[in-house]
C-alpha cells in the first residue's frame, strides 16, 4: 500500500462486495468499510467476504458488525451475535470493527459498547452512524472518548454532511486530538472540496458508487426474489475507482 502523506486527509470508502474493494484500491483509498445490505444502511458481512476482501486488498479493511436495519437498540440476544460477529471478523482478517448501541431513550449504551470494544480490541474501533441519532451529540462525543472508541463517523445529524457541516466543524473542534470526526453521508467527488473546507475533518467516508447492470440475458421479472419494497434485482451499484480516484486527487490539494 502506498504511504500516505500526512498532509492529506485519509480517504474511506464505504463497500459491499470483494470487487469494490478492490476498485477502492485501485483508485487510491486508504481504507475500506465493508458491511452488506446497503440498502438497509450496511448490515455485518459474511465471513466469506470478509476473509476474501482481507486477502485480495493490501488496504485496512474494517467490518461493520450490525445484526439488523432499522433502529440501533438491540436485544440481549442480538448483542451476543454481534459479539460474536465481532470475535468472528477478527480471526477473518479484520483491521477494524465498526459498530454502535443505543438505548431506548436515544442516548449511547455505553455498558454495551464497552462489552464490544473489549472483544474488539485490540483492534480499533469506529462509532457509526448511529451517533446521528443520539440527542446530544457534544455529550455522546465525550462519553465516546471516554470508552477508547477511536472515531466517530457522522453526517452532522442531518441528510447529509453538507447539511450538517456546521455541527460536524463544532465536534472536529471539541474532539481534538482526542478522537477523529469522520464525516458521511452524500460525500461525492463534486462536494468534496467544499465539505473538507466547511468541516475541518481530517478523515471522509464515501461510497464512489456508480450503477452497474447484470450480467444476465435470461430474466424472468414475474417471480421477484425480495419484498415488494426492493432494490432493483438486475443491476446494483458498486465502486468506482475513477470517482475514488478523483477524490484522492482531491485530498492531494491543500
Amino acid at each position: 500500500m502506498a504511504r500516505r502523506s500526512s498532509a492529506r486527509p485519509l480517504i474511506e470508502i464505504c463497500v459491499d462486495s470483494v470487487e469494490s474493494a478492490i476498485a477502492a484500491e485501485a483508485g487510491g483509498a486508504d481504507r475500506v468499510e465493508l458491511c452488506q445490505n446497503l440498502f438497509e444502511g450496511g448490515t455485518t458481512p459474511s465471513l466469506g467476504m470478509i476473509e476474501t476482501a482481507a486477502k485480495r486488498v493490501r488496504l485496512p479493511v474494517f467490518v461493520i458488525i450490525r445484526p439488523r436495519g432499522a433502529d440501533f437498540c438491540y436485544s440481549d440476544h442480538e448483542l451476543d451475535v454481534m459479539a460474536k460477529d465481532v470475535a468472528a471478523a477478527k480471526m477473518c482478517g479484520a483491521a477494524g470493527i465498526v459498530t454502535g448501541i443505543l438505548r431506548p431513550n436515544g442516548a449511547i449504551d455505553e455498558r454495551r459498547m464497552q462489552s464490544l470494544i473489549q472483544c474488539a480490541r485490540p483492534l480499533p474501533v469506529t462509532f457509526h452512524r448511529a451517533f446521528d441519532m443520539v440527542p446530544d451529540p457534544m455529550d455522546s462525543l465525550e462519553r465516546l472518548i471516554t470508552l477508547g472508541v477511536e472515531r466517530v463517523l457522522t453526517s452532522g445529524q442531518e441528510k447529509s454532511v453538507l447539511e450538517g457541516s456546521e455541527l460536524i466543524q463544532q465536534l472536529v473542534k471539541a474532539a481534538g486530538k482526542r478522537i477523529v470526526v469522520m464525516p458521511g453521508g452524500g460525500i461525492t467527488d463534486r462536494n468534496f472540496a467544499r465539505i473538507r473546507k466547511l468541516t475541518g475533518a481530517s478523515e471522509f467516508h464515501l461510497s464512489a458508487s456508480h450503477p452497474v447492470a447484470s450480467r444476465m440475458t435470461h430474466r424472468n421479472d414475474r417471480a421477484p426474489m425480495g419484498r415488494e419494497l426492493r432494490a432493483p434485482e438486475y443491476g446494483w451499484s458498486a465502486t468506482d475507482p475513477d470517482r475514488v480516484r478523483r477524490v484522492v486527487g482531491l485530498a492531494k490539494c491543500p
